[in-house]
């Protein structure tokens, strides 16, 4: 399965330099957010794949007008072909938005998951906005990652957490791609492509997924 991953600015490579033939061998594609929705559907619209998203600080608009044609996956386990996305949008609080949380809060939704997350076994990526405390993230108040995202790894240890929200022109502070706890994390910025064995992922002892095979472009 190739999955691509979008995340708060559009990439020119997909959209402006727009070729068909750059969708023929995807099988989904998942924003992490602050993309316009008028951005999001037309990957919808011009691959014929899935499109999944999350919601970024930024998107309070997805209220009125959400990405048409795509599944959004916040606060559930979403399946396909046997792997198993857990989508949670948003980012720390700093300010009012109906898409930022204190860590409470975002530790109060992944609660309220626990009985999917008992049916499910568990999930293979994480898909978020903002990244975990300490691993991709910043010290300012808006880019500050969730600790319960940490807890969360911890606890079910998913072969991927994809997020976004820290962006490459932060500088030193952006990193593409980190390892925690036997995750690999990827910030998703403009869009990363990754690949993974077809068929439902094996389990490992613990509940741990097992999913492999990462590259980049």
């Amino acid at each position: 399965m190739k999955i691509l991953f979008l995340a708060d600015e559009p990439d020119p490579y997909y959209y402006e330099f727009f070729d068909k033939t750059k969708f023929d061998d995807l099988d989904l594609i998942v924003s992490c957010g602050d993309l316009k929705p008028e951005y999001v559907s037309f990957f919808a619209t011009m691959s014929r794949v899935p499109v999944l998203y999350v919601r970024g600080n930024h998107d309070d608009i997805y209220a009125q007008n959400p990405p048409g044609g795509c599944e959004c996956i916040e606060d559930r386990i979403f399946t396909y072909k046997g792997v198993r996305f857990l989508g949670l949008g948003g980012c720390m609080r700093y300010k009012e938005g109906i898409n930022q949380f204190t860590d409470k809060e975002m530790a109060r939704r992944i609660r309220k998951l626990s009985r999917q997350l008992r049916k499910s076994g568990g999930f293979d990526i994480l898909v978020t906005h903002a990244p975990s405390k300490g691993v991709g993230d910043d010290t300012d108040p808006c880019h500050t990652g969730f600790t319960c995202f940490n807890d969360l790894i911890e606890k079910y240890h998913p072969a991927y957490h994809v997020h976004g929200h820290v962006h490459i022109n932060y500088g030193r502070k952006f990193i593409r791609e980190m390892q925690t706890d036997g995750t690999k994390v990827i910030n998703a910025y403009q869009h990363y492509l990754l690949e993974i064995p077809d068929g439902k992922p094996e389990t490992a002892a613990g509940g741990h997924s097992k999913l492999a095979k990462v590259f980049r472009i």
